[in-house]
């Protein structure tokens, strides 16, 4: 009962941003591209209610574009640690690309493997205050980036676990399935369930703190032909109904906390 309480409180009564966390947002580096996704994803409600502080070691698993690399990298420069963990070496090309182009605001930025295999450099065991993954325990399911697996998460999940302090933050967004949705469009829509994720997260041992619906989309029904990509940013279907889905705006996204014990 009082890990409900605890889980309802912290959906209802969100922390504000912090002025580290406005001003990494704010910071002129930030791409106009990616400024115009904010309405989608808002970072400040997002980060703060991971708790994620400038002092921190964070980590971000498959940091894709770099969208929060542009905010993450700001915000801990210089005060603290900010590793971008991607599939070894390609998976890290955007990142690379970024501190070749900024070596002032991206220079500090460490480069890990995630998953992580001998041989490849890792974010160390029992180092990470807060560790986030935004729309990619999905992929994890999928096999994506790993064709020896069709399915991966337990082991993603398991890494991450190892890599976080005692009492550190694992912070996951991913599009939002609904639960009486088929295990066969769990499979190929993009879209997960909360309850996949919290069985993964507690299976790997961890403690759910709560959710925040500050990335949810009531207007995203979850259910296109063509899965979570026809919708912006992908749209599958090009010029198709281009103006229905723009309207409709991207995922409807789960906000999940979770604590290692």
């Amino acid at each position: 009962m009082a890990a409900t309480a605890f889980a309802l409180i912290a959906a209802t009564n969100l922390p504000q941003a912090s002025d580290a966390i406005k001003a990494a947002i704010a910071a002129p580096t930030r791409t106009p591209a990616n400024l115009a996704r904010d309405q989608y994803r808002h970072p400040a409600e997002t980060l703060a209610f991971f708790g994620v502080k400038p002092t921190d070691t964070v980590v971000e698993i498959w940091p894709g574009g770099g969208w929060y690399t542009e905010i993450l990298a700001p915000l801990t420069k210089g005060k603290g640690t900010y590793y971008a963990a991607a599939p070894w070496p390609d998976g890290s090309k955007r990142v690379v690309a970024m501190q070749e182009k900024d070596a002032a605001t991206y220079g500090a930025v460490k480069l890990a493997a995630f998953p992580w295999s001998e041989g490849q450099p890792k974010v160390p065991d029992g180092s990470a205050d807060v560790v986030m993954t935004f729309r990619n325990v999905h992929n994890w399911r999928m096999g994506y980036q790993r064709p020896d697996k069709a399915d991966y998460s337990a082991e993603a999940f398991a890494q991450i676990f190892a890599m976080l302090k005692k009492g550190g933050t694992l912070g996951v967004v991913d599009h939002r399935l609904p639960e009486g949705a088929s295990a066969e469009r769990e499979r190929n829509s993009g879209y997960i369930k909360v309850s996949t994720i919290r069985r993964l997260a507690e299976g790997a041992g961890f403690q759910f703190v709560g959710a925040s619906e500050v990335n949810a989309n009531p207007k995203d029904t979850a259910d296109w032909a063509n899965g979570v990509w026809t919708l912006p940013p992908t749209y599958a279907l090009k010029d198709v109904d281009r103006e229905k889905y723009a309207a409709i705006g991207e995922s409807d996204r789960m906000t999940l906390k979770f604590r290692k014990p």
